[in-house]
């Protein structure tokens, strides 16, 4: 960054490359987006909930309160269900200097910009028609994204819990006090992804417990 802070890092992981894009902030910056050449990256929002994830079968999109806003499959991914839905091209702005475009599965840019200076990074990756039968079940969240999902909706299940103590002060009440519909709604979705995601079962049977506290 023009700060001298460190904006986008490529390194190499046993077999695979990874580039991760930072925050512009001296210490402690925080990841804005991490994109691996096996086809797994993830999207951040600037307070750190998950914007955009893709996997090598497709992708989705996520407001900041965890709904998602559309979703899509390669054009060569075999699904075990469901219709193929196409991708509509897709440019965010991480911050004011790095963006994303998502034009296809290897049509996948990072854009840094700067002092009149640009950059572009494929990070785009392709899987072959003939791999097809090779490919993993679904997964559309990584292990992380899915803690940080569970720990999110037990706060705000924590945080309404409190409100409705402090509206309803008489312990008789608490236990008729019910989550809001939005909540409810959030903690089947993550026990739905607990199902289909590609997670060991010790981290499932952690994020069912985390989410049903």
């Amino acid at each position: 960054y023009p700060s001298g802070n460190l904006a986008i890092i490529v390194v190499r992981q046993k077999k695979q490359l990874i580039c991760i894009v930072q925050e512009d902030k001296p210490n402690n910056a925080e990841i804005q987006a991490v994109f691996k050449s096996n086809g797994r990256s993830t999207c951040y929002y600037p307070n750190g909930a998950v914007w955009i994830n893709m996997s090598i079968q497709g992708g989705q999109y996520l407001n900041q309160e965890g709904s998602r806003v559309r979703r899509w499959t390669w054009p060569n991914s075999i699904m075990s269900s469901g219709p193929h839905v196409p991708l509509s091209p897709i440019f965010i702005s991480l911050n004011q200097h790095v963006g994303v475009r998502i034009l296809g599965q290897d049509k996948i840019t990072v854009s840094f910009l700067a002092m009149g200076q640009q950059a572009k990074f494929n990070v785009g990756t392709k899987v072959q028609v003939s791999d097809a039968g090779r490919l993993p079940p679904p997964a559309w969240l990584g292990e992380d994204e899915l803690l940080l999902l569970a720990f999110r909706v037990r706060i705000l299940r924590l945080c309404d819990r409190l409100r409705g103590c402090l509206n309803f002060p008489s312990n008789e009440q608490w236990d008729k006090i019910k989550p809001p519909a939005y909540l409810i709604t959030q903690t089947l979705k993550i026990l739905q992804l607990c199902t289909t995601s590609d997670i060991s079962d010790e981290l499932r049977s952690l994020v069912r417990a985390i989410v049903n506290t």
